[in-house]
């Protein structure tokens, strides 16, 4: 049944005549006589007789119009449901937790209101496991710290700058040997805490080590000792800084984005907001 002239034979109903039809069609009323021609022609039933200039029902238009009605709604909810274009592929997204802590809830929430039916899909996890899974094509998108080197297919970009600071309690630092609390290889932070104090000749020992961040979190407020980590991340989760110049200080790292060539460009719009709130 041709989805149209049902459309326009219950708007005939309703209306009461052709002429009031064309108010809710935006057709003629000869468009519309030829439509309701086409309509009896496909049922081969006459739908109306004229009384005088009112149009009326004949029996057959009587029991078209429940049967009309209902067709036209499952039509409405079919396109409602699955009308626009079919669920895009995800975007995987992979980032350090740094920016997973810092900056994802805002980035999801502006991406979101742009692209209310993109899917994405996000792992957090090292720099190293990253770029490793991106080299594996299992990510899109990388936001990670410090240079790794250009990958095949992809570009990289430098999209911001923070300083390493050193995390912990005063009297820790005061210790003769300086309890760390570090993560797991391979991290950055972890190799650049090691050489920094073994090049000013400054004993240590590390008392915890721990894959995830929250433990190391934990660990440098419970005062087990201290740690290095961006100040981004430090000042998001409120964890306590040692002054300047109690320890060798820190050099800055990079934060790098990397995508893949021919993404999308709903993928592209992503990117860009990552790039944007790095950057801030």
């Amino acid at each position: 049944m041709p989805i149209d002239l049902l459309r326009s034979f219950i708007a005939i109903v309703e209306a009461g005549s052709l002429a009031q039809a064309t108010e809710t069609i935006l057709l003629t009323q000869s468009a519309l006589s030829l439509q309701m021609k086409r309509l009896e022609d496909v049922l081969q039933q006459k739908l109306f007789r004229r009384d005088g200039r009112k149009l009326s029902l004949t029996p057959a238009g009587e029991e078209l119009v429940g049967h009309a009605r209902q067709l036209l709604a499952l039509n409405d909810r079919i396109v409602s449901a699955l009308g626009q274009d079919f669920d895009p592929e995800p975007i995987t997204l992979g980032l350090v937790q740094d920016f997973a802590d810092t900056i994802l809830t805002d980035v999801l929430s502006r991406f979101h209101f742009g692209h209310p039916r993109a899917r994405i899909i996000i792992r957090v996890g090292g720099s190293v496991e990253l770029l490793d899974m991106f080299d594996r094509s299992r990510l899109d998108l990388v936001l990670c710290l410090g240079q790794h080197g250009d990958r095949v297919g992809s570009s990289l970009k430098t999209v911001g700058h923070d300083r390493m600071v050193w995390l912990g309690q005063p009297d820790s630092a005061d210790l003769e040997e300086l309890p760390l609390v570090l993560l797991e290889s391979p991290c950055r932070f972890r190799d650049t805490a090691l050489h920094t104090l073994g090049e000013s000749k400054r004993a240590y020992r590390i008392v915890l080590e721990t894959p995830n961040l929250p433990a190391l979190g934990a660990g440098v407020r419970g005062g087990l000792g201290v740690s290095c980590r961006t100040r981004r991340f430090a000042t998001s989760e409120g964890l306590p800084l040692l002054p300047a110049g109690v320890l060798p200080p820190l050099p800055e790292v990079e934060t790098v984005l990397v995508r893949r060539n021919g993404l999308s460009d709903t993928a592209h719009d992503l990117a860009e907001l990552l790039e944007q709130a790095a950057a801030d």
